[in-house]
């Protein structure tokens, strides 16, 4: 089968003990795919020089957090690592002009392994990241997706985790106008919807708060990713998670899901 691309809004770690609006949502997804060879993701809690692709046959369980209660440190997600397609999506940066490395030593960060406890819950799919190069903007970003396209075809589910919204200092405080996040969560979707590539890589000029929805740019790119990784052809649906401590959005999006895949909402034009 073809794989679908996925955006997925992972936002705190506690996503992975509070599942919320969506990750029922992620779930249904995991349970409507069928053939998937192995999970992709690009998480911007692994940024480097360069490109580098985990290679590990058995990628640990990273916990890179602090702070948080006790049961979430215990918790494993112990996929295993596919290096033979590893080696496959190097080679394809390469091709595409990234500086690429293999890592065998690197884990899965939490931008991965939280969300892929819905999606495929018994750890049974093959896991690899790519890590999202230092520096890169939205124009890479949507390349480095656009060189991973292919591995679709070969049953690889591509997913770029990050956060539709991502004002931590605003996370933590009492924000007076938190409407403008759901302002800045529309304008993506709508632009989603219409396949605006151009809007959203410069979303920055364009979008409504764009650098007050995102101080820095790192947990945005990995939609670029997914957006890179997807064909005009494929159907852009939302996938609903609605709004966490009142501007952390946790929508995300999915291209090319099966028919089957009822439970995530298509944007509305």
């Amino acid at each position: 089968m073809t794989a679908p691309s996925i955006f997925i809004s992972h936002g705190s770690p506690m996503f992975a003990l509070e599942p919320g609006r969506l990750g029922p949502n992620l779930r249904a997804i995991g349970q409507s795919l069928h053939g998937i060879t192995a999970v992709l993701v690009v998480s911007p809690h692994w940024q480097t020089r360069g490109v580098r692709v985990g290679a590990s046959a058995v990628p640990e369980t990273i916990h890179d957090f602090g702070g948080f209660p006790p049961p979430l440190y215990q918790l494993q997600y112990p996929a295993p690592g596919t290096p033979a397609l590893a080696r496959d999506a190097a080679n394809l940066l390469a091709q595409a002009g990234f500086e690429v490395a293999l890592d065998e030593r690197r884990g899965l960060d939490h931008g991965a392994w939280v969300p892929l406890r819905y999606l495929f819950p018994q750890a049974d799919v093959p896991v690899f990241q790519v890590s999202l190069p230092q520096h890169i903007d939205a124009a890479g970003a949507l390349r480095l997706g656009q060189a991973l396209a292919p591995l679709r075809e070969r049953g690889v589910l591509v997913v770029g985790s990050g956060s539709l919204t991502h004002n931590l200092y605003e996370f933590r405080q009492a924000i007076r106008d938190p409407e403008y996040a759901q302002q800045f969560v529309d304008w993506v979707r709508d632009a989603v919807t219409a396949r605006d590539i151009e809007a959203l890589v410069d979303y920055r000029h364009r979008a409504p708060h764009a650098e007050r929805a995102h101080p820095t740019e790192e947990h945005y790119l990995p939609l670029l990713v997914a957006v890179g990784a997807s064909a005009g052809t494929d159907t852009a649906r939302l996938v609903e998670g609605g709004m966490s401590y009142g501007v952390l959005s946790m929508d995300s999006f999915a291209f090319g899901l099966p028919d089957a895949a009822h439970t995530p909402q298509e944007p509305a034009a």
